[in-house]
Formats: C-alpha cells, structure tokens, sequence
C-alpha cells in the first residue's frame, strides 16, 4: 500500500477518536434523561445531564464553550437548599438561565447567568433565588424566554419525587 493512501485510511479510522478531544464534545460522564416543561405554550422536552453528588454539582457547566439547544443539567439535591445556596459562573464560558425547583418540580424563580472572566472565584457573582429550593435546571440564555417558560411552570423527568405536573 502506497504511503498516502496508508496515511489517507488511518486518519479515516482515527477520526472518531479525534471528535471525543474536543471540548465541547467531551461526555461528561454523567447520567441524561428527558425532562419535560409543561407551560401554557405547551410541553418542552429537554436532554439533560443529572448532577446529584456535590462534585458533579460544582463542576457544573464549566469549561464548556456551548451547549446543544434543547439540553441542560439538572442539579439535584437529596436536602431542601437554603436561598443563600446560590450559583456562581466562575471557568463557565456560556451564558445560562437558571430555574430554581421546589419539590414537586414547580419554578419558583428564573434568573440569567453571564459568564465570570476572572481568574479568582472570589470575584465571581453568585446568583440566589428567592426561597430554598429542591432541585435546579440549567439551560442556554435566553430559552425559557424563546419558549414561554415562567415562574408556576412545572417540570417533570423520569425519577422524580413529588407530585406530578398539572398546568393550573
């Protein structure tokens, strides 16, 4: 076999691999499920990732330069949180909205997330929402916007405890 076609087929079988070395194609590892928003625009079904133990939760989104349209991370906490556990965008390069969950899966507050430059954690803003909450979803800026999603909103996914969502 000629030294190109040689060179030309082993690039063809190593192209796979190459894909998974890029950041934004990084698996995280992490366990999806599809979570569904039901608004009074209809139900919107996300692919998310479930961050349940506290390092998963404190990596978070970082380090990620996008995030697929209809995907998000879904923070999950075994404890109610305290409002003054809030988010921070320290090494989060995408700008995010975040909805803050009660038990049953309810939006009790919707914020947006700007990316944090700084190098020092301290200088991050953290972002608190109103009342302690159980749960909390993560998704591209502007979405819940560009879908109609508000406060009352209610989500529900495979696994989850509480009641199940009915627009009221």
């Amino acid at each position: 076999m000629n030294p190109t076609r040689r060179r030309l087929l082993l690039g063809m079988a190593l192209m796979p691999l190459l894909t998974l070395w890029r950041p934004d194609a990084l698996a995280s590892g992490l366990p999806t499920t599809t979570l569904t928003i039901h608004s009074a625009q209809g139900p919107h079904r996300l692919t998310v990732e479930l961050a349940r133990s506290a390092a998963e939760r404190n990596l978070g989104l970082m380090e990620r330069d996008r995030l697929a349209e209809d995907a998000g991370m879904l923070f999950l906490y075994d404890d109610v949180q305290p409002a003054e556990n809030g988010f921070w965008m320290y090494r989060t390069r995408i700008p995010l909205d975040i909805a803050f969950l009660d038990a049953q899966g309810r939006i009790n507050d919707i914020h947006r997330m700007q990316p944090c430059r700084s190098a020092s954690p301290s200088d991050c803003p953290v972002t608190r929402p109103s009342m302690p909450y159980h749960a909390a979803l993560e998704v591209n800026a502007g979405y819940f916007d560009a879908k109609g999603i508000e406060v009352g909103d209610c989500l529900s996914w495979a696994g989850q405890v509480g009641a199940a969502c009915r627009r009221q």
